[in-house]
């Protein structure tokens, strides 16, 4: 297991915290898929602790 690079944990970070505002507070464009963004941030923090160099 490796720690993710600051770009992918950034990257992340910014979608998760997305998912978790937008389905909190009516957003136009990000309220609708949310919980999509979590789940990519989610996603891409774990390949960033799983794949080397990511």
């Amino acid at each position: 297991m490796n720690a993710p690079k600051k770009l992918t944990f950034l990257i992340a970070l910014v979608l998760g915290v997305l998912g978790v505002v937008g389905s909190f507070i009516s957003i136009p464009i990000v309220s609708g898929i949310a919980f999509w963004l979590l789940a990519a941030g989610w996603l891409l923090m774990i390949l960033g602790c799983f794949l080397k160099g990511l």
